[in-house]
């Protein structure tokens, strides 16, 4: 750190490291002795708590997403894409190393309050660190949320060039960010100024392979203030809830919130629009990657609550507190409709438009895919817990696993121990730090998980039960799960 707080970049990586940097430096650059220039460049854009139904080519009538849209028409879809970890910081650690979050210790969203000395290990080898000792030039814009401190520093995380937050929010208006190392107050909406910044680094590297992540804070609350044209669409607007009956609803409060959310998503659906332009204008289309998802899922008055895995209740009369670890207002979760992220990439020539990917695939797969994407092995010293999707995406048919382990241990506002396995039938979620805590879904008969059936009294319940319970004990024991020891405590 310089006088006057001015970050200096870290530049030297672990000698393990080093050794696996040469070893893929060397094989990538013969290969492009003969393939020339045909590594695409990537562009990864990352929102923050978008819902899996807060998109047009989700099938709402109501949100203005032409922008995002496009880009679903123009590449392939993903419809069943998740998360292994429905909150901030953990889903983040598990986008850049494909592990799950409970191996990096990384349990819940980083506090910086209280965890200034917690984050992300920089001797954790990043898909944007192999991507940069193979020729990309790679940056990142806006939000990082895995560790405030120095030695966490994105740049530390294989990223070249860094603007935005290190931890996990800001004001979506007039902003304090971080650029060339400087703390600077920016004047304009949050979303409008990564966007310049990530315009910036594509102009400024074009004529270079360049990785740009672009991570926008929106739509996480606050929502507003949106520039007027957002806001145009949802002024006069009577929200659609998603159960308007669910008992005590707070339906005045939902409709509030939805209209300020969905604003805030079109002014990153703008923003996109005005990326996408950037790359047409500058020729870059045809050899560009761009990838839209999202770091979780959210509800929107799902089941009666609000938020993610962390999720509340919006109801005008709490519910009696069940659980000694779990205060009445809140309701952790495992539910789909957090998990789920809405998810696309184009790769013009490469994955014919209107490809729709129906396997279940998670953030875990990003490392390995985008690293074949740029014609990079992984190194065989990482473990790497996704698989590679591309073949998927270029709609050829794989022998698939359609299995999602996912595992939420919330440490802020309740305490939880949640760990899951979910087919595309059935879904047992098992909190191991509230005993007799558990949910069982059938997916077919009842996919909003409306019905928990762990308590009846059926053959085919007792015989999922087994059968998932199983699954999600040997999952634990590969993972070396730190809730391994709450097991016998569970139903």
């Amino acid at each position: 750190m310089m006088p006057g707080g001015r970050y200096v970049p870290a530049v030297n990586f672990p000698q393990a490291i080093l050794a696996i940097f040469v070893t893929c430096a060397g094989s990538v650059a013969a290969e492009d002795e003969s393939a020339g220039d045909s590594a695409p460049n990537i562009v990864f854009i990352y929102t923050d708590d978008q819902a899996p139904t807060a998109l047009g080519a989700a099938g709402n009538t109501q949100i203005h997403t032409p922008c995002i849209d496009r880009l679903f028409r123009e590449g392939a879809r993903l419809d069943n894409a998740f998360v292994t970890t429905p909150v901030c910081s953990p889903s983040r650690a598990s986008l850049m190393t494909s592990r799950y979050a409970s191996e990096l210790g990384i349990f819940d969203y980083i506090d910086p309050r209280l965890e200034h000395d917690h984050g992300l290990d920089p001797e954790t080898l990043t898909w944007p660190e192999v991507l940069a000792a193979n020729g990309y030039r790679t940056g990142l814009v806006g939000k990082w949320h895995l560790g405030t401190a120095d030695r966490f520093h994105p740049t530390c995380n294989g990223y070249d060039y860094f603007m935005g937050i290190r931890a996990g929010g800001t004001t979506p208006r007039d902003p304090l960010l971080e650029i060339d190392g400087d703390q600077r107050k920016f004047e304009g909406l949050t979303v409008d100024i990564f966007t310049d910044q990530a315009i910036d680094f594509v102009r400024r590297n074009q004529g270079e392979r360049f990785l740009l992540s672009l991570h926008y804070r929106a739509p996480h609350a606050p929502w507003l203030p949106v520039r007027d044209e957002d806001w145009a669409p949802y002024a006069d607007l009577d929200p659609l809830i998603p159960n308007p009956d669910y008992p005590l609803l707070d339906i005045a409060k939902i409709k509030r919130m939805s209209r300020e959310y969905m604003a805030s998503v079109s002014g990153v659906d703008r923003n996109v629009g005005r990326l996408l332009d950037t790359i047409d204008e500058l020729g870059l289309r045809d050899r560009t990657v761009v990838i839209f998802t999202s770091d979780h899922g959210y509800n929107l008055g799902h089941n009666g609550v609000w938020y993610k895995g962390n999720a509340q209740w919006q109801l005008t009369t709490l519910p009696e507190q069940r659980w000694p670890g779990i205060p009445a207002l809140q309701r952790p979760n495992l539910f789909d409709q957090s998990l789920r992220v809405p998810a696309a990439v184009r790769w013009p020539g490469v994955i014919p438009p209107g490809t729709v990917v129906d396997p279940t695939v998670t953030n875990l797969d990003w490392y390995p895919t985008l690293l074949a994407m740029a014609g990079v092995e992984v190194p065989p010293t990482v473990t790497v817990r996704g698989r590679n999707m591309l073949p998927l995406l270029r709609g050829e048919s794989l022998d698939w696993d359609d299995d999602l382990y996912a595992e939420y241990s919330m440490k802020h506002g309740a305490s939880t121990h949640m760990r899951m396995l979910r087919t595309p039938t059935w879904k047992l979620m098992i909190d191991y730090q509230n005993q007799g805590r558990a949910e069982l879904y059938d997916l077919v008969s009842d996919p909003h998980e409306t019905r928990n059936l762990v308590a009846a009294e059926d053959p085919a319940v007792a015989a999922a039960i087994a059968r998932l319970r199983g699954k999600i004990h040997d999952r634990m024991r590969q993972l070396n799960d730190p809730a391994l020891a709450l097991i016998s405590a569970a139903p």
